[in-house]
Formats: C-alpha cells, sequence, structure tokens
C-alpha cells in the first residue's frame, strides 16, 4: 500500500509585484510527498525553493494553485486556525537556529509542548528523550550561548521533533556549519528518519544535503528541472 500524503502541492505559483513589474518566484509546480520521505528541494538562490517551503508552511500564501497538509485544505483555514495547525503538524529548523537566548536546551525544546497543553511530567520526559537521540544528554540546563553551531542546530532539530509533527521543514539547516558538523547532523537526522519514520523536507543549494537526501527536486527559475529518487 502507498503512504500517504502529507503534502500534496498543485499548481502553485507566486508571483510578486515590484512597482509595475512582477517577478515569478514560482511558476505552477506541482510536488506530493509522502510520509516517512527524506526530500531535498535545490537549486541556486531565486529558484524559488524557500518561495516553496514557506508557502508549504502557510508562512506565505501562493498565488495560485492549492496546498493541502495532512490531508488539510491550508486555503480554506483562518490565520488562527493555520497557526495552530503548524503548531500541531510542523516541525521547523532554520539555518540561524532560531533559539530564544533567554531559555535554557530544555525550555527552547519544550516551548511547543507548552502551547500544545502537555502536562509538565510528560513534557520533561519527551525533552529527556528527545535529548537522549540527538547526543545532547546533560545540556539540558545550558543556555544556547553555552553551546557550539552544531549543538545549537541539535536543539533546533530536537525542537522541531519532540511533538511528533507530520513533516518537518529545514531551510538550508546546514549553511552556518562546517562541512563535517554539517555532515553529521545530516546522518543524525536520516536515522531518526529511518528510525522514527519522522519526513524530512529540505530546502538547500548543498550539494552535501543533496547527496545524502532519498528524492531530489530540483528547482529552476521558478519550476521543477528535475524530480528523481535515488536508492
Amino acid at each position: 500500500m502507498d503512504k500517504e500524503l502529507v503534502i500534496e502541492a498543485k499548481g502553485v505559483s507566486k508571483t510578486y509585484a515590484e512597482g509595475e513589474v512582477k517577478v515569478h518566484a514560482l511558476h505552477p509546480v506541482d510536488l506530493a510527498i509522502r510520509r516517512g520521505e527524506f526530500t531535498a528541494v535545490a537549486g541556486p538562490s531565486g529558484s524559488g525553493k524557500t518561495t516553496l517551503l514557506n508557502i508549504i508552511s502557510g508562512l506565505d500564501t501562493p498565488s495560485g494553485g492549492r496546498i493541502k497538509l495532512a490531508g488539510r485544505e491550508m486555503s480554506s483555514m483562518t490565520q488562527g486556525e493555520l497557526s495552530d495547525f503548524r503548531r500541531d503538524h510542523i516541525g521547523f529548523i532554520f539555518q540561524a537556529y532560531n533559539l530564544i537566548p533567554v531559555l535554557t536546551v530544555g525550555e527552547n525544546i519544550e516551548y511547543v509542548l507548552l502551547l500544545r497543553g502537555v502536562s509538565p511530567g510528560e513534557r520533561s520526559a519527551r525533552v529527556n528523550r528527545i535529548l537522549d537521540e540527538v547526543g545532547l544528554a546533560g545540556k539540558r540546563g545550558r543556555f544556547p550561548a553555552q553551546l557550539s553551531g552544531g549543538q545549537q542546530q541539535r536543539v533546533a532539530i530536537a525542537r522541531a521533533m519532540v511533538s511528533g509533527p507530520d513533516i518537518i521543514l529545514a531551510d538550508e539547516p546546514t549553511a552556518n556549519l562546517d562541512s563535517a558538523t554539517g555532515s553529521a547532523l545530516m546522518d543524525m537526522m536520516r536515522e531518526l528518519n529511518e528510525g522514527k519514520g519522522m519526513t524530512f523536507l529540505f530546502s538547500t543549494h548543498d550539494r552535501m544535503i543533496m547527496e545524502k537526501s532519498s528524492r531530489l527536486v530540483t528547482l529552476k527559475d521558478g519550476r521543477v528541472e528535475s524530480d528523481s529518487l535515488k536508492k
């Protein structure tokens, strides 16, 4: 049986107006992502990959086409519903980590669970478990500034995964890391993907991420140039 679709984009486009000039950031794009996939959307700057991720996440709205995420039509949601939906179904990993500096590692990770009303005991157990899985056991009480860049990105990955979202969206997650650290983090995410069946979608121009992904979608000038599964 085919795995269920967690992302379904049909004819999705994005046009920006700059004065009287229209900029086509994304031409009509079709994309289907099934549960458990480990997919990279690649392309040079200006290819449309970040625009596509922002539309998929509901952070931006398409000029045309439609997006379904976890079976829900995103255009049918109010802003409040969309915000709640992102909280409950999407995990985000950013290139700048986006950790809250005044919160400890544990507090950064459990924040989304707090928003979802998870009990203190369950929050604590989940945080300890995910810290162990990302190799940061013992770092719960540290602050982001006390960690290396690679460790901060591990915290960001743990935060994205702790609530068990339908999909994890990662925008250039290795951009601020050296190649060895970035490669180790990709291997860790692939292990978590295979062990837990979590769905990852990366936006990248990093050749290493392209090589480690199991599916590669290449964009050029806002269009899908290629879409290939790798063994």
